[in-house]
């Protein structure tokens, strides 16, 4: 087809369908120029989406869709530099930009136009440090709307909780009151107390949310506080393990304050118990903090449940010595001591054979809350060995045995220096031995009361309240 005519060969049915195309045509060029510009608008539009496309004159040069894409581009006021090149249909982008988002812009503007192949996007993004405050004067003042608007509410909320708080105080009150003849542990009455003033607090802060219009956080606090124990609990096990111990040992109550008891390696007299450790005074006058966890699981001796304690040391006599002759010695010794109990009564067993001496565990029982355990081993030990030294019982060493690489000399002694050398080797007892205490053993009186000098002039405020009873007034220290 060449100007409106259309050359037509080959068979009948190619004929018929070329006269169709061409009388077509005809129709369509029938209308003159202007109808036929619009018959061409019209097949490009069904190419193409008409609410996305540029309208740019057909068989337009490169130059044009430049020279469009240039005015379009720089009438945003988003680029510069900015150049724009098109060759064979193909655009190239190039200049600078403060965003990602309008680099893109540019990239799709170029695309939606007409006649363009592809699009080379060379802009770079460059954000630009602005020192315009006017957004940011803007922005603060919007935000001192909001606070103006949000103070009544505020406000109103920090008065709803106060009176939470208030009303929560006066319930534990009420509550300890009320509980403490019920319930005999210092911590456990702390914490009924606390499990009836805390619902009061929750009431408080869901109030507050509903104040605030935050129906739905309310009821999701009020629901999630279990979980947020679970959480909690996990999170922090160690601090829960021993708040947990001492809940235990507060209902077990195996010690009180005050008492003398031995946990594990240490021992001293009890200061306090709080929600994380029990502070332990010992005779050496330090404080050690032993975790709740581990008291709880470790073995605790108590020496202060009973007043009255044993004690035992070890003497031991020569083979030729009569046993039964020692041990009427010992015994005699310790009765005659006036710390030692007569019930339960003393003993003196023989305990060992060893390879030079007869070993004896001497063992008595006396008051430990009146007298201290060292003084008075040190006094019977002196004792029993000037006893046993007046009834003419040896007590000799350990058999060793030494070696005399070059022989052993042999002198012959006369009589007087045999004599002589008798009366030396002879034991005698000293003054002091008959004592029942010495200046070194001092009064034989427990160092318990020196401790608790000791411990009430300790700082303990660091150490937390005090959930144990005193083993004095058995109040609440």
């Amino acid at each position: 087809m060449k100007s409106g005519h259309t050359r037509c060969n080959g068979n009948v049915l190619k004929t018929i369908r070329c006269l169709a195309m061409t009388v077509a045509l005809a129709l369509v060029f029938a209308g003159g120029p202007a109808q036929t510009q619009t018959s061409l608008n019209t097949l490009d539009s069904v190419a193409s989406d008409p609410e996305k496309a540029i309208s740019v004159a057909p068989e337009v040069r490169d130059s044009e869709i430049a020279d469009r894409l240039r005015r379009i581009l720089l009438a945003s006021e988003w680029f510069n530099p900015l150049t724009v090149s098109v060759r064979e249909g193909i655009v190239f982008l190039d200049g600078q930009v403060e965003t990602e988002e309008r680099k893109e812009w540019a990239r799709q503007l170029a695309l939606r136009t007409e006649y363009v192949v592809a699009v080379v996007n060379r802009i770079d993004v460059k954000p630009q440090i602005s020192w315009d405050l006017t957004p940011t004067w803007r922005e603060i003042g919007k935000l001192a709307d909001r606070v103006q608007w949000f103070a009544p509410l505020l406000v109103v909320s920090l008065l709803v909780l106060f009176l939470a708080w208030m009303l929560s105080r006066g319930v534990a009150a009420l509550a300890r009151r009320w509980l403490r003849k019920r319930i005999a542990s210092p911590l456990l009455l702390q914490l009924a107390a606390r499990a009836l003033a805390i619902p009061v607090i929750l009431i408080g802060i869901y109030l507050v949310l509903q104040i605030a219009g935050l129906t739905r956080l309310a009821l999701t606090v009020l629901g999630g506080t279990g979980l947020i124990g679970i959480v909690l609990g996990l999170a922090f096990r160690e601090i829960a393990e021993n708040s947990l111990a001492s809940i235990l040992l507060s209902i077990r109550n195996p010690f009180r304050a005050g008492d003398w008891i031995e946990v594990g390696e240490n021992q001293g007299i009890v200061q306090n118990l709080n929600m994380r450790t029990t502070v332990l005074l010992t005779l050496d006058g330090n404080h050690v903090q032993i975790p709740n966890a581990l008291v709880f699981k470790s073995i605790i001796k108590n020496f202060s449940t009973n007043p009255n304690r044993r004690t035992e040391f070890q003497v031991g006599i020569g083979y030729d010595d009569s046993v039964l002759n020692a041990q009427t010695v010992i015994i005699q010794a310790l009765r005659a001591h006036p710390a030692v109990l007569d019930d339960p009564e003393p003993s003196a067993l023989v305990d060992e054979l060893g390879s030079s001496t007869v070993t004896i565990r001497v063992q008595f029982w006396f008051d430990g809350k009146s007298y201290s355990i060292f003084k008075v081993r040190s006094a019977l030990m002196r004792q029993v060995k000037r006893a046993l030294q007046d009834a003419g019982i040896s007590m000799p060493d350990e058999a060793r045995e030494i070696i005399f690489p070059d022989g052993v000399p042999i002198r012959r002694i006369r009589t007087e220096e045999r004599e002589a050398g008798a009366d030396l080797q002879r034991p005698t007892a000293g003054e002091g031995d008959a004592a029942i205490a010495t200046a070194g053993e001092g009064d034989l009186l427990s160092e318990q009361d020196e401790l608790e000098r000791q411990a009430d002039a300790a700082d303990l405020s660091d150490a937390g309240e005090n959930l144990l009873a005193s083993a004095k007034n058995g109040e609440t220290t």
